[in-house]
């Protein structure tokens, strides 16, 4: 039997097919006025998606680059910030501070609990010096979304600002930068972008431009004032990814013309079509407050986490994440992130029903699929 191959893990994720064709085109210079046009077309492109009136600037590296620019480039060392460490990525943050000699306050949650804007308060008005909050939209190691609107009223109330990692969230669930009065927000391509990995973008409201003048980290190609005065200019300050940037501006092409609030929706679809497979078999969500990115699920009771994991991939080609340390083997990770579509989750559903069926899991085999055919039957348009 040929074996093909289905991606269905949070990053990265498929590509359109118009996407990976547009970075066969000839490479062309980048700093000329033909790659200029492009680049601007591609930073209004983020914006939209962003949801924001501020520029947004093209990074080439992951998303952890945007992240270590945001904090090396509105603190000074000593700075007192509050870190949210809900999962793998949250923790990230607390790292990066701590590296660079900011003093961290780092909130510790157990994996997919929530976190509410009155807990955020009370955190504020107990540690009055903090220059910043440091959260997470999805923590993708738990499939939890957070509060940020919620914290961005609490925020707006103080001098400290909103430091938000959306790397795996932004496109694909709610978070309008302005209106939520976010400081600052990062994402990656491999995400909801629906292009390779190697860029990473990042945005300040005025506020956060603030705290950049006055910043005294070191720093040199994250440094937010080149990146705005080459953005100036139509150009970058170092050599960029061309053919990732020319991919990019051609996926968010196909995102403005589906619309932002039809590719929330989209989302909301697969992620209600996962979950409501997961729980027909008798599974649980690890998450309290699960997002429409990714479905984290508990293993039952007897079956090994980590051969759920090894099988769909090894013999059934589909490639979901399993936990990430310390909890390996605890739960699996299905992704519904990008271009995926309904057949995408019913592949990995299938794919999970074989698997726990082999493993020796007892349950209905076929139930699954049915009440995720259901929910997109209702959906579908």
């Amino acid at each position: 039997m040929i074996k093909k191959y289905y991606l269905l893990s949070p990053g990265p994720t498929p590509v359109p097919e118009e996407t990976l064709a547009a970075a066969a085109v000839p490479i062309i210079h980048h700093r000329t006025s033909e790659f200029s046009d492009i680049l601007m077309e591609t930073v209004e492109g983020l914006k939209y998606v962003f949801q924001t009136e501020h520029d947004v600037f093209i990074l080439t590296s992951s998303g952890t680059g945007a992240m270590e620019l945001a904090v090396t480039n509105t603190l000074c060392p000593g700075d007192k910030v509050i870190t949210l460490n809900a999962g793998k990525f949250g923790e990230r943050w607390g790292h990066i501070c701590r590296a660079y000699g900011v003093d961290v306050r780092e909130i510790v949650l157990e994996w997919g609990e929530p976190f509410t804007k009155e807990q955020l308060a009370d955190e504020l008005r107990a540690n009055p010096e903090t220059k910043a909050f440091f959260s997470i939209l999805s923590e993708t190691s738990t499939g939890t979304v957070y509060d940020i609107q919620g914290y961005g009223e609490v925020l707006a109330q103080s001098d400290a600002i909103l430091v938000v990692d959306g790397i795996s969230g932004i496109g694909a669930t709610p978070c309008p930068m302005d209106e939520w009065k976010v400081d600052i927000i990062v994402a990656g391509s491999q995400k909801s972008f629906m292009i390779p990995p190697g860029l990473a973008y990042i945005a300040f409201s005025p506020k956060a431009w603030n705290l950049v003048e006055k910043s005294t980290m070191p720093k040199f190609y994250f440094d937010a004032k080149k990146y705005k005065k080459s953005l100036g200019k139509r150009t970058t300050p170092y050599t960029p990814a061309v053919s990732l940037i020319i991919q990019q501006k051609k996926s968010l092409d196909i995102i403005k013309a589906m619309g932002l609030e039809k590719l929330f929706e989209h989302h909301r679809i697969l992620g209600d079509t996962t979950r409501a497979a997961v729980h027909a078999i008798g599974l649980e969500l690890l998450s309290k407050i699960p997002g429409n990115i990714v479905t984290a699920v508990k293993v039952p009771a007897g079956v090994d986490g980590l051969k759920i994991v090894k099988t769909m991939q090894g013999k059934y080609m589909a490639y979901i994440a399993g936990a990430q340390d310390p909890h390996k083997g605890e739960f699996f990770r299905i992704a519904h992130l990008g271009y995926m579509g309904g057949f995408d989750v019913i592949t990995a559903l299938a794919a999970l029903e074989m698997t726990l069926a082999e493993l020796g899991f007892d349950f209905e085999t076929g139930k699954g699929i049915k009440a995720a055919e259901e929910i997109l039957k209702e959906n579908w348009e």
